[in-house]
């Protein structure tokens, strides 16, 4: 499962819309390390003035790994954490998550970091099994 979802938020899903806060902290709490590790690349984009940061550590665990494959994969999880840190998320592989500015998406960065030849120039045999 992606998200353990409180009673609660689950019931709100049901009658309707879900407010955005409470659907974060559902994705902070379901996937700790994920949420660490996006709130980390942002705050070293924060921190400096280039286009984008990113994290080329691989997870330490298997189940760590999960939740980033978890958080990325999901449309409306990325679009949450986007929103919630004012960021555009991308994403190679099975931990190097990049946080571009908004003003930098589209650019020559962002665009080579999600083009077929980014993806396949940060590949190694030992991320084969991602």
């Amino acid at each position: 499962m992606s998200l353990t979802v409180p009673p609660a938020l689950l019931d709100a899903a049901e009658r309707g819309p879900v407010d955005d806060e409470a659907f974060i902290a559902c994705v902070r709490d379901s996937l700790p390390y994920a949420w660490a590790t996006v709130s980390r690349v942002v705050a070293e984009l924060e921190a400096g003035d280039a286009d984008l940061a990113d994290n080329r550590v691989p997870p330490p665990t298997d189940a760590d790994r999960g939740q980033l494959l978890r958080a990325l994969a999901s449309d409306a999880i990325r679009a949450g954490l986007e929103r919630h840190f004012g960021v555009r998320l991308a994403f190679q592989n099975c931990h190097r998550v990049a946080a571009f500015r908004p003003s930098a998406v589209d650019g020559e960065r962002y665009r080579r970091f999600v083009s077929t030849r980014g993806q396949l120039l940060n590949q190694s045999p030992e991320l084969r099994n991602c």
